[in-house]
Protein backbone atom coordinates (compact mmCIF):
# COMPACT_ATOMS: atom_id res chain seq x y z
CA UNK A 1 0.00 0.00 0.00
CA UNK A 2 1.33 3.67 -1.05
CA UNK A 3 2.19 5.78 2.22
CA UNK A 4 0.32 8.17 0.50
CA UNK A 5 -2.60 6.34 0.60
CA UNK A 6 -2.59 5.31 4.41
CA UNK A 7 -5.59 5.56 6.41
CA UNK A 8 -3.96 6.57 10.20
CA UNK A 9 -5.54 7.61 12.68
CA UNK A 10 -3.25 9.77 14.49
CA UNK A 11 -3.16 13.40 14.39
CA UNK A 12 -0.64 15.29 13.10
CA UNK A 13 -0.31 19.09 14.55
CA UNK A 14 -0.93 20.06 17.96
CA UNK A 15 -3.78 22.49 17.98
CA UNK A 16 -7.27 23.48 19.71
CA UNK A 17 -10.48 24.45 18.04
CA UNK A 18 -11.21 26.78 19.45
CA UNK A 19 -14.15 29.41 17.73
CA UNK A 20 -13.21 28.18 14.47
CA UNK A 21 -9.54 28.75 14.63
CA UNK A 22 -6.77 26.40 15.57
CA UNK A 23 -4.18 27.57 17.78
CA UNK A 24 -0.99 26.72 19.48
CA UNK A 25 1.25 28.35 21.31
CA UNK A 26 4.30 29.29 20.44
CA UNK A 27 7.49 27.14 21.66
CA UNK A 28 10.60 29.28 22.31
CA UNK A 29 11.97 27.65 25.75
CA UNK A 30 14.28 25.63 23.53
CA UNK A 31 17.01 26.96 21.10
CA UNK A 32 18.89 25.70 18.50
CA UNK A 33 18.64 23.62 15.24
CA UNK A 34 16.82 20.84 17.74
CA UNK A 35 14.76 23.02 18.36
CA UNK A 36 10.35 21.38 18.56
CA UNK A 37 8.55 22.19 15.39
CA UNK A 38 7.31 26.17 14.99
CA UNK A 39 3.60 26.78 16.62
CA UNK A 40 0.70 27.53 13.63
CA UNK A 41 -2.31 29.19 13.55
CA UNK A 42 -4.84 27.97 10.70
CA UNK A 43 -8.84 28.92 10.32
CA UNK A 44 -10.79 26.11 9.48
CA UNK A 45 -14.86 25.66 9.18
CA UNK A 46 -14.38 22.24 10.52
CA UNK A 47 -15.71 20.54 14.20
CA UNK A 48 -13.86 21.46 17.20
CA UNK A 49 -11.45 19.23 18.80
CA UNK A 50 -12.37 15.43 19.77
CA UNK A 51 -15.05 15.03 16.51
CA UNK A 52 -12.77 12.67 14.91
CA UNK A 53 -15.89 11.59 12.78
CA UNK A 54 -15.27 9.60 9.39
CA UNK A 55 -16.07 12.10 7.20
CA UNK A 56 -12.28 12.61 6.51
CA UNK A 57 -12.23 16.44 8.21
CA UNK A 58 -8.94 17.47 8.86
CA UNK A 59 -7.05 14.34 7.08
CA UNK A 60 -4.40 14.95 4.56
CA UNK A 61 -2.67 12.67 1.73
CA UNK A 62 -1.13 10.10 4.68
CA UNK A 63 -4.35 9.92 6.25
CA UNK A 64 -3.27 12.18 9.39
CA UNK A 65 -5.61 14.24 11.02
CA UNK A 66 -4.96 18.08 12.15
CA UNK A 67 -6.42 19.05 15.02
CA UNK A 68 -4.41 16.67 18.01
CA UNK A 69 -3.57 19.50 20.14
CA UNK A 70 -3.66 19.83 23.94
CA UNK A 71 -5.62 22.75 25.24
CA UNK A 72 -3.74 25.93 25.47
CA UNK A 73 -4.78 29.50 26.34
CA UNK A 74 -8.70 30.65 26.60
CA UNK A 75 -9.35 26.61 26.21
CA UNK A 76 -7.66 25.64 29.26
CA UNK A 77 -9.85 24.62 32.33
CA UNK A 78 -9.65 26.47 35.20
CA UNK A 79 -6.62 25.86 37.95
CA UNK A 80 -5.85 23.54 41.17
CA UNK A 81 -3.57 22.25 43.25
CA UNK A 82 -1.17 19.86 42.82
CA UNK A 83 0.16 17.96 45.59
CA UNK A 84 4.67 17.86 45.40
CA UNK A 85 4.08 14.49 43.91
CA UNK A 86 1.76 15.99 41.08
CA UNK A 87 4.44 18.68 40.72
CA UNK A 88 7.02 16.80 39.98
CA UNK A 89 5.60 14.26 37.57
CA UNK A 90 4.33 17.63 35.80
CA UNK A 91 8.01 17.92 35.06
CA UNK A 92 8.68 14.20 33.84
CA UNK A 93 5.80 14.82 31.69
CA UNK A 94 7.73 17.85 29.90
CA UNK A 95 10.78 15.91 29.06
CA UNK A 96 9.07 12.53 28.26
CA UNK A 97 6.93 14.63 25.36
CA UNK A 98 10.44 16.47 24.53
CA UNK A 99 12.12 13.29 24.45
CA UNK A 100 9.29 12.33 22.19
CA UNK A 101 9.37 14.80 19.82
CA UNK A 102 13.38 14.79 19.31
CA UNK A 103 13.23 11.07 18.51
CA UNK A 104 10.15 11.74 15.68
CA UNK A 105 11.99 14.79 14.43
CA UNK A 106 15.74 12.62 13.84
CA UNK A 107 13.54 9.43 12.45
CA UNK A 108 11.75 11.92 10.14
CA UNK A 109 15.13 13.78 8.69
CA UNK A 110 16.32 9.45 8.31
CA UNK A 111 13.33 7.99 6.85
CA UNK A 112 11.10 8.77 3.87
CA UNK A 113 7.73 7.91 6.46
CA UNK A 114 5.63 11.14 7.23
CA UNK A 115 4.31 10.02 9.99
CA UNK A 116 7.38 10.92 12.03
CA UNK A 117 7.46 14.59 10.90
CA UNK A 118 3.10 14.46 11.41
CA UNK A 119 3.46 12.92 15.22
CA UNK A 120 6.82 15.40 16.17
CA UNK A 121 4.55 18.27 14.99
CA UNK A 122 1.58 16.94 17.33
CA UNK A 123 4.14 16.46 20.42
CA UNK A 124 5.34 20.29 19.55
CA UNK A 125 1.88 21.33 20.79
CA UNK A 126 2.00 18.89 23.60
CA UNK A 127 5.02 20.11 25.03
CA UNK A 128 3.61 23.98 24.61
CA UNK A 129 0.66 23.01 26.65
CA UNK A 130 2.73 21.01 29.67
CA UNK A 131 4.95 24.21 29.52
CA UNK A 132 1.49 26.29 30.14
CA UNK A 133 0.82 24.09 33.54
CA UNK A 134 4.67 24.54 34.79
CA UNK A 135 4.12 28.45 34.15
CA UNK A 136 0.69 28.01 35.84
CA UNK A 137 1.75 26.33 39.36
CA UNK A 138 5.35 28.05 38.81
CA UNK A 139 7.40 25.10 38.66
CA UNK A 140 10.36 25.30 36.88
CA UNK A 141 10.64 23.70 33.17
CA UNK A 142 13.18 21.09 33.16
CA UNK A 143 13.21 21.20 29.04
CA UNK A 144 13.95 25.04 29.40
CA UNK A 145 17.48 25.91 26.93
CA UNK A 146 17.74 22.44 26.10
CA UNK A 147 18.86 21.71 22.75
CA UNK A 148 17.31 18.13 20.98
CA UNK A 149 18.58 14.94 22.40
CA UNK A 150 19.52 16.95 25.57
CA UNK A 151 17.90 15.88 28.70
CA UNK A 152 17.70 16.81 32.78
CA UNK A 153 17.19 13.72 33.75
CA UNK A 154 19.86 11.56 33.45
CA UNK A 155 17.56 8.17 33.14
CA UNK A 156 15.79 9.91 30.27
CA UNK A 157 19.00 10.70 28.56
CA UNK A 158 19.90 7.07 28.51
CA UNK A 159 16.64 6.55 27.35
CA UNK A 160 16.99 8.84 24.68
CA UNK A 161 20.16 7.86 23.46
CA UNK A 162 18.80 3.97 23.84
CA UNK A 163 16.11 4.76 21.42
CA UNK A 164 17.89 6.92 19.13
CA UNK A 165 20.41 4.14 18.41
CA UNK A 166 17.96 1.31 18.04
CA UNK A 167 16.07 3.88 15.45
CA UNK A 168 19.06 4.21 14.10
CA UNK A 169 18.77 0.35 12.51
CA UNK A 170 16.29 0.81 10.07
CA UNK A 171 12.22 1.98 9.27
CA UNK A 172 10.90 -0.76 10.77
CA UNK A 173 13.20 -0.34 14.10
CA UNK A 174 11.98 3.50 14.25
CA UNK A 175 8.40 2.60 13.75
CA UNK A 176 8.86 0.45 16.82
CA UNK A 177 10.60 2.79 18.80
CA UNK A 178 8.27 5.08 18.12
CA UNK A 179 4.90 2.42 19.42
CA UNK A 180 7.12 1.72 22.54
CA UNK A 181 7.25 5.45 23.54
CA UNK A 182 3.54 5.98 23.19
CA UNK A 183 2.92 3.10 25.03
CA UNK A 184 5.19 4.33 27.79
CA UNK A 185 3.78 7.57 27.77
CA UNK A 186 -0.17 5.94 28.02
CA UNK A 187 1.04 4.11 30.53
CA UNK A 188 2.66 6.52 32.54
CA UNK A 189 -0.66 8.99 31.83
CA UNK A 190 -2.89 6.89 33.37
CA UNK A 191 -1.00 6.31 36.16
CA UNK A 192 -1.07 9.82 36.52
CA UNK A 193 -4.81 10.76 36.48
CA UNK A 194 -5.81 8.89 39.18
CA UNK A 195 -6.17 11.37 42.26
CA UNK A 196 -5.59 14.22 40.35
CA UNK A 197 -7.78 16.57 40.52
CA UNK A 198 -6.71 20.15 39.10
CA UNK A 199 -9.29 20.86 36.56
CA UNK A 200 -6.33 22.64 33.76
CA UNK A 201 -3.73 19.13 34.56
CA UNK A 202 -6.57 16.44 33.98
CA UNK A 203 -7.41 18.23 30.76
CA UNK A 204 -4.70 18.63 29.45
CA UNK A 205 -3.57 14.57 30.69
CA UNK A 206 -6.44 13.24 29.20
CA UNK A 207 -6.18 14.91 25.97
CA UNK A 208 -2.37 14.00 25.48
CA UNK A 209 -3.66 10.34 26.75
CA UNK A 210 -6.21 10.10 23.94
CA UNK A 211 -3.50 11.41 21.33
CA UNK A 212 -0.66 9.11 22.57
CA UNK A 213 -3.38 6.37 22.07
CA UNK A 214 -3.74 7.28 18.60
CA UNK A 215 -0.31 8.15 18.05
CA UNK A 216 0.59 4.36 18.71
CA UNK A 217 -2.62 3.10 16.62
CA UNK A 218 -0.85 4.90 13.26
CA UNK A 219 2.33 3.43 14.41
CA UNK A 220 0.69 0.00 14.22
CA UNK A 221 -0.42 1.10 11.06
CA UNK A 222 2.73 1.35 9.53
CA UNK A 223 4.29 -1.32 11.19
CA UNK A 224 1.70 -3.86 9.88
CA UNK A 225 2.68 -2.21 6.40
CA UNK A 226 5.80 -2.61 6.73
Amino acid sequence: MKRNMKIATAVAAGALAIGGVLTVGPVTADSGAGAPVAARTMSHGGPAMGDHRASGYGDDATGMRHHDGPCTGSGLASRGTLTAAQRTTLTGTAEEEKLAHDLYTAFAARYDARVFEHIAAAETGHLTAVRTLLDRYDVTDPTAGHRAGVFTDPALQATYDRLLKQGQGGLDAALKVGRTVEADDIAALTEALPGLTAPDARQVYTHLLTSSERHQEAFDHWIADE
